[in-house]
């Protein structure tokens, strides 16, 4: 075998090596969809997670109509439902100034599910697991922290991960890079993403919810603050949009400072912003969307926030990751099947999901720079409240944008 260029010179004791069909990195939404959908093919599947379980801090909650109709397609959308605590938001408003305008209604989508379900994510995935499980030929290792790639002639032939116990191998006709915006399977496999939007910075942190609030998204726009509120089973998850590079700024004004800016973008939070009593509490997200020009390279396959890290806006991120997976696995499976996957039967998923990703960045990218970015550095941007009436009057206008943001360019089927 010939070291990747991406390995470390130095040779740990291997304590085991595995064989498997297909390696998946990354036990998120796209690495676990992807994994349940080979394994119920009867396809050997070995997925491996860097962390201990799957409890992260402000990751995605939001399970978008068209990926519960996907979950539908195998059956498992109605025991989701009834076994995990969840909310429905069947629509969004924002608010700019005194003025709330309706911004989506997933009703008027016509699915089945016509609602976002928003599910603490770490739940999610776990039902999907425990699904996944039934199945003979998937297997989840956990603590797996992936450190090389095994490269064989030009092709990727596995994956060496540091565990608990040591150094192991997993050697696989095909291994998948599903791990995030921060991928390390993308970074030892040499690429490198391509910018597709201005960054900014959202704050994410929590505040108590009362039982008779709404279950509804909402946004609020004031002056150069953008605010949008998120309803979970007792808490609102808050993310509060600020200048790139700013923070710092705002820390040295003080936490009261930041609560009493909060009540007056949202006056009903004032009896528990107290909440908020160290800025541990509040998280700092860097915004970024990106794209791979090359998703796969000979035996390895980029998919999901791997691929392409999303703009929050419309939190699409999720839903566009799952779609990866389907289309993935429905190109796929045959192939692996046969253990003959060629770089040409990668290039094809690409191919299949290179416009959507496109089409829903450049929408995103035209909220977040023109309107978004705006206001938070001037005050001012085309997110006015004249031109939020003039859109939010016009469904046929708004129309066609809710859809590749909630459902895609056409909806993705399991085949």
């Amino acid at each position: 075998m010939n070291a990747s260029e991406q390995q470390s010179t130095s040779q740990p004791t291997i304590q085991s090596v595995e064989q498997t069909t297909c390696c998946i990195v990354g036990a998120g939404p796209a690495g676990m969809i992807l994994a349940l959908l080979l394994a119920r093919k009867g396809i050997r599947v070995l997925l491996v997670e860097a962390h201990a379980d799957f409890d992260r801090e402000f990751r995605g909650d939001t399970v978008h109509p068209s990926t519960l109709s996907i979950l539908d397609e195998i059956g498992l959308t109605e025991p989701m439902l009834q076994q995990l605590h969840h909310s429905r938001a069947f629509s969004g408003s924002i608010q700019a100034g005194a003025m709330r305008f309706p911004l989506v209604d997933f009703r008027r989508l016509h699915m089945k599910y016509p609602f976002v379900a928003l599910i603490p994510q770490k739940e999610f995935l776990g039902f999907l697991a425990q699904e996944a499980q039934r199945y003979p030929t998937f297997r989840l290792i956990m603590n797996a922290q992936v450190d090389g790639l095994l490269e064989e002639q030009g092709v990727i032939r596995g994956v060496r991960y540091r565990g608990r116990d040591g150094w192991h191998e997993i050697r696989a006709d095909l291994t998948v890079g599903a791990d995030g915006r921060f991928s390390r399977v993308r970074r030892l496999a040499g690429f490198q993403p391509t910018k597709s939007s201005a960054p900014i910075d959202v704050l994410w942190f929590r505040l108590p919810r009362h039982p008779e609030e709404t279950e509804q998204a909402m946004g609020r726009v004031q002056g150069r603050v953008i605010f949008v509120m998120l309803a979970r089973h007792d808490h609102w998850q808050i993310g509060y949009v600020i200048p790139k590079g700013s923070y710092q700024q705002l820390h040295a004004q003080g936490l009261e400072h930041f609560r009493q800016t909060i009540v007056k973008v949202a006056p009903e939070l004032a009896d528990r912003v107290q909440v908020l009593q160290d800025w541990k509490q509040i998280s700092v997200l860097s915004v970024e969307a990106n794209r791979l020009r090359r998703w796969y390279r000979p035996g390895l396959l980029m998919i999901g926030d791997a691929a392409h890290v999303m703009s929050p806006v419309g939190g699409t991120g999720i839903n566009y990751a799952v779609q990866d997976a389907v289309v993935a696995a429905n190109v796929l499976a045959t192939r692996l099947k046969t253990g003959r996957i060629r770089a040409e039967d990668l290039a094809r998923v690409q191919r299949k999901r290179m416009l959507p990703t496109i089409a829903v960045q450049t929408l995103q990218n035209m909220v977040q720079d023109e309107v978004l970015g705006r206001i938070v550095r001037t005050g001012k941007g085309s997110g006015s409240a004249k031109v939020l009436r003039l859109f939010t009057r016009l469904p046929v206008v708004r129309a066609l944008p809710m859809r590749i943001l909630l459902i895609g360019l056409t909806q993705v089927h399991v085949r």
